[in-house]
């Protein structure tokens, strides 16, 4: 037993502010800083891409608001684990939950810790192992601490990278060097957003707008979840929606096409682009701290989904103890074990592409999980109701059946494999927590 629990008194909790930096750092990360030079390779004209970023806010924000809706029903942690658990069937959350347990979080941490290191690598010419994974050590450190003391890390790092977001775009609109990119429709625009090349850029536009349901990993760690995290939800999507599209053009604006494509590191070539080389060093490792928020972000959200297994079964129950900070620690550090292995491996691409089409499919089912509830239990209370309804879960959905089907296409060989590790979820269901009482009382 925790001290906050024999004293009667409740552990700390975080509020909007901190809700709303979780959405931001979750969603700002590899996306962002890394995918606008494969975009030019097939979409080489302002217009489009800028097109191809507001769009992806759209359908974020549509997904938005239907999570906003469900977790506003059910405003506990846990994420998709937890949602599909009451909007479907416990096996169907767990499955979910599973994913998300194994690599669905510690890969994209992995990933941003590998871009944080290739940056600060590129930079002083020693291996990104240096700096990846002392970062996820002291990450985990403070994420052991006190829900206080990870609040003001995880907003102070989250405003920082807003702020150098906003920076980075007004020095390159102002000192810039212009370039010869048109942010209006132009003749052969209309060509390229109907290509197959803005199709596929689409599909990784999407993934940098992954995390926009961030908040609902931890909301019995949020005052008033039913209110605070929708609204945490709308405000963090459209604000990132905004950073999108104005850092992008800043890119275009002041950064040669030819020089941006097919560069991973596009961040750290605008930087050099409009600041010269010293400056555009000096960027490059304001650009990796930035991502610091990312992985703590997904450091905080991660683990709540394993406690939150632990919390509903019996068996499982050592993943949902604390510390004496209220932290679940053992989740934390778990997840970081996984995260430094797979840096260390660099196996964490492949894990990504694994998991992809069936995160889609456990955001997918959440969404519809909105319309079902609607349907079969018109009287729950919902303190939030989804803007735009029917609308916006429509359109969320017909957007995340071609995803679906792209992500199914063109890795169907990392789509099997990812079944296979659904399929072991299916097994550890079976044989340890079927017909277990939950603790509402309900088997499983």
């Amino acid at each position: 037993m925790t001290t906050s629990e024999s004293s009667g008194v409740g552990p700390a909790k975080v509020g909007l502010a901190t809700a709303i930096a979780i959405v931001v750092a979750n969603m700002v990360g590899t996306g962002v800083f890394g995918s606008l030079g494969y975009q030019v390779l097939g979409i080489p004209s302002g217009f489009p891409i800028l097109v191809l970023w507001l769009l992806g806010g759209v359908v974020s924000f549509c997904g938005a608001v239907c999570y906003a809706e469900i977790a506003s029903v059910f405003p506990k942690s846990g994420g998709e684990y937890h949602l599909l658990s009451k909007a479907w069937h416990p096996f169907i959350g767990f499955l979910a939950g599973w994913l998300s347990v194994t690599v669905g979080f510690a890969a994209p941490v992995a990933a941003n810790a590998v871009l944080l290191g290739g940056y600060m690598g590129s930079i002083t010419g020693v291996s990104h192992l240096w700096f990846g994974i002392p970062v996820v050590v002291l990450v985990t450190l403070v994420h052991l601490g006190k829900l206080s003391s990870i609040g003001i890390f995880q907003s102070g790092f989250t405003y920082a990278k807003v702020a150098l977001i906003l920076v980075l775009g007004g020095l390159a609109f102002s000192i810039g060097t212009a370039q010869p990119v048109s942010f209006l429709p132009k003749a052969g625009d209309g060509g390229l957003i109907a290509s197959g090349s803005f199709a596929i850029s689409f599909v990784y536009v999407l993934y940098a707008y992954t995390g926009w349901n961030a908040a609902t990993y931890m909301m019995d760690e949020v005052r008033q979840p039913e209110r605070t995290v929708p609204v945490a939800l709308l405000v963090g999507t459209a604000i990132v929606t905004l950073l999108y599209v104005f850092i992008n053009a800043a890119f275009l604006y002041a950064t040669p096409i030819e020089k941006m494509a097919g560069q991973a590191e596009v961040g750290l070539v605008a930087a050099d682009a409009i600041l010269g080389p010293k400056g555009g060093m000096v960027m490059g490792i304001l650009i990796s701290f930035g991502l610091v928020s990312t992985i703590s972000s997904m450091t905080w959200a991660g683990p709540r989904v394993t406690a939150a297994i632990g919390r509903d079964h019996s068996r499982f129950q050592v993943l949902a103890r604390v510390n004496r900070n209220g932290v679940p620690g053992l989740a934390v550090v778990l997840q970081s074990i996984i995260v430094i292995a797979l840096v260390a491996s660099a196996t964490f691409e492949q894990l990504i592409n694994y998991v992809q089409a069936l995160l889609t499919i456990s955001s997918l089912m959440v969404v519809a999980g909105v319309v079902f509830l609607r349907v079969r239990r018109p009287g729950l209370p919902r303190p939030y109701r989804a803007w735009g309804y029917p609308f916006t879960p429509l359109v969320f959905g017909a957007v995340s059946l071609y995803v679906l089907w792209f992500q199914i296409q063109q890795k169907t060989t990392e789509f099997l494999f990812g079944l296979g590790t659904l399929a072991i979820g299916v097994v550890v269901y079976l044989v340890f927590v079927r017909g277990e009482p939950t603790a509402s009382g309900s088997e499983s």
